[in-house]
């Protein structure tokens, strides 16, 4: 299914204006559940409630109030948060290029694939070329759906990217966090973490080799229920052995990597990364291709 724009605006970078199209470039997979009434089973509805006047209210009567002391709140309309976007809300200003590497990726929240609008073909070319050969990203700021973000746009797959990101404020102090630094370790501890992750280690990330299995195992679970099949619950997975030497638990992980009994090797019906998934669940049916059952459970896209 193709892309669809789900708005437009324009990258100022210098004197150069880049009018430009955002599309959703990844959408989180999950199994969508409906909440019923367990006594008849219907689907329940959810409504505003005023506790005050003991009424429901309807959704034209709902204004947005911020609380600026307990129980004290001033309005807002929709009308005063869009002026206060401004006229340059849908301007991406470029304000620097710094190198990918230096971006810390915890300021990431979301992608967009960025396209040109009608007259920006040629100007969106020399960005993205550009960036792609000085192998920098852009910073700048934007106001999109009523919160202004921090982006950083990239040059990927021949085009640009665009990634909402964090204020240094939203983020949390790491610093509050233990970090175990007043543990000590033993002598050839650290070598022998660093000889596992060399075992555990490729040159290229294949995500295509990664599942939700959880979703697969809910969706089988679905899907064997509507059918009217019985449905027996996986048994729990064997709690796994505390480990109590570091040392004895790096050695044993070496010695099942050279034997071949590495991650996932020893219960996976196939070698890990040839493409072939594992069992969905432990059920008496298994999953049928989605062609054969055109109204089969399906994973939500929020």
């Amino acid at each position: 299914m193709p892309l669809h724009s789900i708005g437009s605006g324009t990258i100022s970078f210098g004197l150069v204006s880049i009018p430009i199209k955002m599309y959703t470039a990844a959408s989180p997979g999950g199994v969508a559940f409906n909440m019923l009434h367990a006594k008849c089973g219907s689907r329940i509805k959810q409504q505003t409630f005023c506790p005050v006047d003991n009424e429901v209210v309807p959704r034209n009567e709902l204004v947005r109030g911020y609380e600026y002391a307990k129980d004290q709140y001033v309005r807002f309309t929709d009308e005063e948060l869009k002026a206060l976007e401004g006229e340059t809300s849908k301007v991406i200003d470029i304000a620097e290029f710094v190198p990918l590497s230096k971006v810390d990726p915890i300021y990431f929240e979301k992608a967009y694939y960025l396209g040109p609008d009608k007259g920006g073909e040629k100007a969106y070319r020399l960005l993205a070329d550009a960036m792609a050969e000085s192998d920098r990203v852009a910073l700048a700021s934007f106001v999109m759906r009523g919160k202004e973000s921090l982006v950083l746009i990239r040059s990927a797959q021949n085009g640009l990217m665009l990634h909402t990101m964090y204020f240094a404020d939203e983020v949390r102090d790491f610093g509050e966090v233990d970090k175990g630094q007043g543990a000590k370790m033993r002598e050839g501890e650290l070598q022998l973490a660093m000889r596992l992750i060399d075992e555990l280690s490729h040159e290229d990330f294949k995500p295509e080799q990664y599942h939700d299995e959880y979703r697969e195992r809910v969706l089988q679970m679905a899907n064997d229920k509507a059918e009217g099949n019985e449905v027996t619950a996986a048994a729990p997975q064997a709690p796994r052995a505390q480990v109590i030497d570091l040392m004895d638990a790096l050695k044993e992980s070496l010695a099942k990597r050279s034997a071949g009994d590495g991650r996932g090797a020893a219960p996976a019906p196939a070698a890990a990364g040839d493409g072939t998934k594992k069992p969905v669940a432990k059920a008496p049916a298994k999953v049928r291709p989605a062609e054969a059952a055109p109204k089969r459970a399906q994973a939500g896209r929020k």
